[in-house]
């Protein structure tokens, strides 16, 4: 068996890379097991105050070198129910912003993330095993080496091996629909605006990713969608344009398209017994208000707040105290962002007349009663 770490980080996407870096920045000994995968093709909508925290951090610097500014938000109710609700745009102006916040490419943040720069252990290997023992943790790889740590990040995401392996309890729910993404390029985009179309079956959403570049995420039933997949670049253009309504121009398919189902997934605590789990190993929800990585990164902050006090060397039961200290941190956020996805899923896709009479009312008073938009707008951004 090697040395004993203070921290074991499990799991190589942007929240996993991102613990790594900024635990051993702060001096702990730290194991990061990321074992390779496929190129993430998603991009990410980022508000400012996740932005703030990355280059505080110093993982990014300027945002506009990774990013595109995302300044409006314009929603258009496309369905043909009886109630529709009226076109909404929200402005980063109202609140003295320059940007809501930025859309990334996945992709390009990891590598940011990646060329950090602090020291720590790396093992390109996934994870066969972990016992829990009086002072910590065996983490076996596949390989079937045996590390030691005090403490565990688990970072490996929905179908999260640590979590499930040390019985911490996770409640999933699958959606009917999935999730379709593609970059597109227009005509004539809105620049820095995303543009939400809603639908019977969930949005069409086109977020702005520099010069005429969109990307697409597309909600809706998880078979149209693997059909749409599967079409010729024409086919799929004209799909793409009259989902569009023809707005901007003609549609350009810049790569596949991938489709990826949804779920809910939830913890009844983020934290416990020296176990911390951040990103998706602690939640996942539909890709609706641009929660998923902000959600996962605050994680990630309130986790290092939680960690704060601790120095090389420390004890397991300084790791237990700390992993209950971040599930109480959690609890409030993840149960309020939960509500509100769940919530706002709900409304876009339900055939009752009441749900839909409330996201009408919901949006038309968003629409006209400014301190009602202040707020939407702020806790779109988390806060």
């Amino acid at each position: 068996m090697t040395d004993k770490f203070d921290v074991a980080v499990v799991g190589g996407g942007l929240t996993g890379v991102a613990s790594a870096q900024l635990l051993a920045k702060r001096g702990l000994k730290v194991a990061h097991f990321a074992p390779q995968f496929a190129k993430d093709y998603r991009t990410s909508a980022l508000m400012m105050p996740t932005v703030e925290f990355m280059q505080k951090e110093q993982l990014i610097d300027d945002p506009r070198e990774l990013g595109t500014a995302l300044s409006n938000i314009r929603i258009i109710d496309a369905t043909k129910r009886l109630l529709r609700s009226p076109e909404t745009l929200f402005k980063s102006s109202e609140l003295n912003l320059d940007a809501f916040g930025y859309n990334f490419a996945n992709s390009d943040l990891l590598a940011r993330f990646s060329k950090y720069g602090q020291s720590f252990s790396q093992f390109d290997t996934a994870i066969s095993n972990v016992e829990k023992s009086d002072d910590g943790f065996t983490l076996t790889a596949a390989g079937g080496e045996a590390y030691s740590a005090t403490m565990i990040f688990a970072a490996d995401g929905k179908k999260s091996f640590i979590r499930d392996s040390l019985g911490m309890h996770s409640s999933i729910r699958p959606h009917p629909q999935s999730a379709l993404v593609a970059d597109l390029e227009f005509e004539h985009p809105e620049q820095h605006t995303s543009v939400e179309f809603h639908y019977e079956n969930g949005p069409f959403t086109l977020v702005p990713a520099g010069g005429n570049k969109i990307n697409l995420v597309w909600l809706d039933e998880h078979q149209k969608l693997i059909e749409v997949s599967k079409l010729g670049a024409k086919a799929f253009q004209k799909r793409v344009e009259e989902k569009s309504h023809r707005l901007f121009g003609a549609a350009k398919p810049l790569t596949k398209a991938f489709v990826f189902p949804l779920m809910n997934m939830t913890v009844p605590s983020a934290g416990k017994d020296g176990v911390v789990l951040v990103g998706e190993a602690a939640h996942a929800f539909p890709p609706i208000g641009a929660q998923g990585l902000n959600l996962g990164l605050r994680d990630v902050e309130d986790a290092l707040d939680a960690i704060t006090s601790l120095r090389t060397g420390f004890s397991y039961e300084e790791a237990v105290l700390a992993s209950e200290k971040y599930a109480d941190m959690r609890k409030s956020d993840l149960s309020r962002t939960n509500s509100f996805v769940d919530g706002l899923y709900r409304s876009l896709v339900s055939d009752l007349l009441p749900a839909q009479a409330l996201r009408h009312g919901g949006l038309w008073a968003m629409k006209t009663v400014p301190p009602l938009r202040k707020f939407a707008m702020q806790f779109g951004l988390g806060k």
